[in-house]
């Protein structure tokens, strides 16, 4: 049985009946003012319940110097150390676990190809959770109950299948859990089946649209309404390319396996102006990544979650990476929102002095019209001096000397408005590796040595 010293002021709400699944959580109307003091009595809990309950959290927190009992405000959070992906592996597989025993109901671990698998797990309340606020972003992203979705979000040990998949089935959709890969037999079902919206990465949804050009169909003319996107950064001019080539409406939804998996924040189909962060779950800062220092709301920097709820895996203060910033909520007031991922700063490109991200890169690409979205970046150093390649393929309906013509515009472009000067390789049409994961856009060639 899991236990604090404080009593858990959080008990996740019973399935609703069917005729209330399309009705908003009463916590996504609550003021600025309900939030935070919901936020204060759940993380005074959470910190609670990690120290007593995980001897890594323990050794981190008397480390430096700090106890739960120090948390009298919401600002103090600020003296509680950050974790990160480092504290989860040193800990592999359980040993930041706060349910190893009988409470314990599924765990979930990254694929581990930067290293150490990060593991994570869930009690029955744990999953009812992240069923309830995937749900939530179902539901603002304008999916309905009686809908069917078709799910190409990987299943397995990836958290996004299996997220989304309890998270549709909770809203009252009927689910099609294709997972990813066979884009032929995915443009074949989403033709029969006839489902009203899409679960996917933004990358593989376009992988998807070529699937349909290949076999003669036109992406347009299909049954997608929605599409609900995730796992990797995206753009406005992606957004864009997606809506345009489908005839539908894109949605970011945000996530990560350590926090809980998708369903962190999700963006409104009202407004399309960030995602909204659940804070009655999870309280979100924005910090200098190289000072550590918090910032203001509307600075940008980089985002760090602690959990309010989570009982198997608390996370404090975890450091994502991911780059943004915080904004004030407009759909849903109390809940501040994100705004785009701009990058990570561990995908930083550092060329000759200056610093890039590949999303600067895919939104000057996808202005040029005889460039496709699918490229990736080559890092080398020849002759001791860094050089970055563009490899993209040219569309379809272009030829080659309009999209070498269009490279070339696309790096002065780059030039100009980045600063680093790069070779273009425009290549064949499908040329390059899709994947219906996590997009691998980097390839670093230089001689670590």
């Amino acid at each position: 049985m899991l236990e604090a010293s404080i009593p858990n002021p959080y008990t996740p709400a019973p399935l609703p009946a069917p005729a209330d699944r399309g009705a908003p959580d009463p916590e996504e109307t609550m003021s600025r003012g309900q939030i935070e003091a919901l936020q204060f009595e759940r993380l005074r809990w959470t910190l609670h319940h990690a120290y007593e309950n995980v001897p890594a959290y323990r050794e981190h927190f008397d480390a430096h110097g700090v106890h739960p009992s120090d948390f009298t405000e919401l600002g103090d959070l600020a003296k509680f150390p950050y974790t990160d992906k480092e504290f989860l592996r040193k800990s592999y597989p359980f040993g930041a676990f706060a349910a190893t025993g009988p409470e314990l109901r599924r765990i979930h671990a990254s694929s581990g190809t930067t290293g150490q698998p990060t593991v994570v797990g869930y009690t029955d309340d744990d999953l009812a959770t992240w069923a309830t606020l995937v749900a939530r972003c179902f539901r603002a992203g304008g999916i309905r109950p009686g809908d069917r979705v078709h799910n190409a979000y990987g299943y397995g040990l990836f958290t996004g299948g299996l997220g989304a998949h309890y998270g549709a089935e909770r809203i009252g959709a009927a689910v099609i859990p294709m997972s990813g890969g066979q884009t032929e037999k995915q443009v074949q079902l989403i033709t029969d089946f006839q489902p009203r919206a899409i679960l996917s990465t933004p990358t593989y949804l376009l992988t998807i649209a070529d699937g349909f050009k290949k076999l003669g169909l036109d992406p347009r003319e299909s049954s997608l309404e929605v599409a609900i996107l995730g796992a990797e950064p995206w753009t406005e001019e992606m957004r864009r390319e997606i809506e345009q080539t489908f005839d539908l409406d894109a949605l970011d939804i945000y996530g990560l396996s350590e926090v809980m998996g998708p369903g962190v924040a999700s963006e409104s189909a009202a407004t399309k102006d960030g995602s909204h962060i659940w804070e009655d779950h999870f309280r979100p800062e924005i910090i200098d990544p190289l000072t550590d220092e918090v910032l203001e709301t509307g600075r940008h920097g980089e985002l760090v979650f602690t959990s309010l709820t989570k009982q198997a895996l608390p996370i404090i203060r975890y450091r994502t990476h991911d780059l943004t910033r915080l904004l004030p909520g407009t759909t849903h007031p109390g809940h501040r929102r994100m705004g785009r991922i701009t990058g990570r700063s561990d995908d930083m490109i550092i060329l000759r002095g200056v610093n890039l991200f590949p999303s600067q890169i895919e939104e000057l690409a996808l202005k040029e019209p005889a460039l496709s979205p699918h490229f990736t970046l080559e890092i080398a150093r020849p002759d001791r001096m860094d050089q970055m390649a563009v490899i993209i393929e040219r569309r379809d309906h272009a030829t080659l000397e309009e999209a070498q013509a269009g490279a070339a515009h696309l790096r002065m472009e780059i030039k100009t408005k980045i600063g680093p000067s790069c070779v273009i390789n425009v290549v064949e049409p499908e040329s390059l590796a899709r994947s219906s994961g996590k997009l691998k856009r980097i390839y670093d060639l230089r001689d670590p040595a």
